[in-house]
């Protein structure tokens, strides 16, 4: 990944008759880097990957690549590729005639149409499918095939938007592998749009965690995790427990930084019983019950075969932030008990 600035949008605003959209949004994307616009539904994140794309116009700011400004251009004029969760190939072609459409649009010679449709297809593994029409795949084999023919224009910026979310788990996560492969293989510039922070930490250089239309937090997925700048965060990437304090601040641990011993359920950081047990998949979760609400712990196989439902635990905590009454921002990091 290099430090050359390939995408910029500055001081964009996009908003809809109702007063949704986005406002003041900046954000830099460098050569070769996979950048994340992660939250839930209606936060604005595709509004923002379709003004890249140009399927929408800025009301006020400029989107530039490369340093110039494609605000005013036209989606087809735009070195952009946009791939969508419905995949969009036509039912009526063939794999070779979908991925040929937009080569020849551009007058690419025959043959050397021929010889990137091959070499792309070897790339996202679905050499020999060329005269295979659309329902005759799996939606798997139609999301490379739509990743394939965005790939062949040879864009700039490669815009993605949830293409992996009607696609089964385990697909899903093969999937989000290819890409990343293909991705930092051919040093292609991505924003990819997901509401998935399990697919956002898996995927990304680093991700923008949005809400109600404006950026939360920008980081690495290490920093969003370990340093969640507010409680928004904190609640929406990863698991989180929170107790709520006398003085009303918040204390938030997670669940891999709570420890267990047995006891008489009042000491430690906090006390409680064991309300539930449960097996996901090579860790366990421990519910604690206690005055302040269910603390979730995760151990090892080990650790929990020494518990039992209704046990009396004391629970210790190995790094906790404080969240301020009536605000979002995190004030400090305390240090462990």
């Amino acid at each position: 990944m290099s430090d050359q600035v390939k995408l910029e949008i500055r001081n964009m605003t996009k908003l809809y008759k109702t007063g949704d959209g986005v406002r003041n949004i900046n954000l830099t994307v460098n050569l070769g880097e996979l950048v994340t616009l992660l939250g839930p539904s209606g936060c604005g994140k595709t509004t923002i990957l379709r003004t890249v794309a140009g399927f929408l116009s800025c009301d006020t700011g400029s989107i530039l690549i490369d340093g110039k400004d494609i605000s005013h251009l036209p989606p087809e004029k735009r070195p952009t590729a946009m791939v969508f969760q419905s995949y969009n190939l036509w039912p009526h072609m063939t794999v070779y005639e979908n991925m040929a459409f937009g080569l020849k649009l551009r007058k690419i010679p025959k043959p050397e149409i021929q010889r990137r449709i091959t070499e792309m297809l070897e790339l996202v593994k679905m050499s020999g499918f060329e005269k295979k029409y659309p329902n005759q795949m799996s939606g798997g084999q139609q999301q490379r095939i739509a990743i394939a023919r965005s790939l062949l224009l040879q864009p700039e910026v490669l815009l993605l938007d949830e293409p992996f979310s009607a696609l089964d788990a385990k697909i899903r996560s093969q999937m989000r592998e290819e890409l990343r492969k293909i991705q930092t293989d051919l040093e292609i510039t991505v924003v990819f749009v997901t509401h998935d922070q399990e697919e956002a930490m898996a995927l990304s250089d680093r991700i923008v965690v949005m809400n109600k239309g404006s950026f939360e937090q920008i980081g690495t997925p290490a920093e969003i995790y370990d340093h969640p700048a507010s409680r928004y965060i904190a609640d929406f990437i990863g698991e989180m427990n929170f107790i709520e304090q006398r003085d009303g601040t918040t204390i938030a641990v997670r669940p891999e930084n709570v420890t267990l011993e047995l006891g008489d359920g009042t000491g430690g950081d906090i006390g409680g019983y064991v309300r539930t047990i449960m097996m996901l998949g090579h860790f366990y979760e421990i519910a604690i019950g206690t005055d302040s609400g269910i603390v979730k712990a995760y151990v090892s196989a080990e650790t929990a075969g020494k518990y039992k439902r209704g046990d009396m635990v004391n629970c210790y905590f190995e790094g906790t932030y404080r969240y301020e009454p009536d605000s979002e921002k995190k004030k400090e990091k305390i240090a462990p008990a």
